[in-house]
Formats: C-alpha cells, sequence, structure tokens
C-alpha cells in the first residue's frame, strides 16, 4: 500500500508525520542521547572494573611476569578502580 500525498503549509512545516512538533522532536532526541551517553558510560565504568580485575592479576601473578610490568598493572589497577568510582559518583548526583 502507497503512502498518500498531501499539500503541507508554511505553517505546517513544523509538524513531523507524527504529529509532533520539530521543538518535542528535538526534546526526544536529546533524551534519547542522554540515555544512550548513560549506557556507554555504564560500559565505560564496566570495563575499568574489569581492568581492574586483570591487573590485579598480573600484579599478584609472582615471577611469571616481569617486574616492571607487575608494578604498571598494580598502579593501574588501582586508578581505573578509582576511576570507576569516581564516575559512579559524579552519576550519583545526575
Amino acid at each position: 500500500m502507497s503512502a498518500s500525498l498531501r499539500v503541507i503549509t508554511a505553517g505546517q512545516r513544523a509538524e513531523t508525520a507524527t504529529g509532533a512538533s520539530l521543538s518535542q522532536r528535538v526534546g526526544q532526541l536529546q533524551a534519547e542521547a542522554k540515555r544512550l551517553a548513560g549506557e556507554h558510560i555504564d560500559a565505560l565504568r564496566a570495563n575499568l572494573i574489569q581492568t581492574q580485575q586483570v591487573a590485579d592479576e598480573i600484579a599478584r601473578g609472582g615471577d611469571a611476569y616481569p617486574p616492571g610490568v607487575r608494578d604498571i598493572a598494580r598502579r593501574l589497577g588501582e586508578d581505573s578502580v578509582a576511576k570507576a568510582l569516581m564516575i559512579e559518583g559524579i552519576m550519583a548526583r545526575l
């Protein structure tokens, strides 16, 4: 079935096919962008926690890992958990 055609006057241009005004549509898109940004931030926090877990495993891995790598992993683990907590705190204030 084909869509019917209609004439749109200058006053109707601000309306979309769903009947929402452009400002309503902008608001909907902004809300969607914020929701998606929240999901992205959650993924970042989860990855920081996973990085911390792997880094801690390497830091405690003993002689199987070179001393310099263990030290970097220890510092990275500490930093990752701190950053994840900072992100969590920022998001809790919003």
